[in-house]
């Protein structure tokens, strides 16, 4: 059951992202969209060591599909993912990081200006 919603949430968020891209010719939501609509054996998966490694303070990083708990994060960053760990969301926060959906970085960020893209 978890699935079809899920997927059903997927679907729309895709949608979204793809509406969007068009409408301000951003091609980051696109590229997003298109990472998101993968089998679920190719969706990308994201450690914290990784995003960690490359992140500055006060960026904001998308990545389209999973973070991953593996690692530690020192930096204060915004992470924006399809999916989180426990273990991430936990680590994330006590950085002083902020946990957002893709939808919510949408709202905040329609043309995707200084967004990085992990994957």
């Amino acid at each position: 059951m978890k699935t079809t919603k899920t997927n059903s949430y997927l679907k729309a968020l895709a949608s979204d992202l793809y509406k969007l891209s068009s409408e301000n010719k951003s091609n980051i939501w696109r590229r997003v969209a298109d990472d998101l609509m993968v089998p679920a054996r190719e969706k990308k998966l994201v450690n914290l060591f990784k995003i960690d490694m490359y992140a500055k303070d006060g960026d904001v990083i998308l990545v389209p599909g999973k973070v991953l708990g593996t690692g530690d994060i020192n930096k204060k960053v915004t992470i924006s993912a399809f999916s989180f760990s426990k273990s991430a969301v936990d680590k994330i926060k006590n950085a002083k990081g902020n946990v957002i959906t893709i939808h919510e970085l949408l709202q905040k960020n329609p043309k995707g200006k200084d967004v990085r893209l992990m994957a």
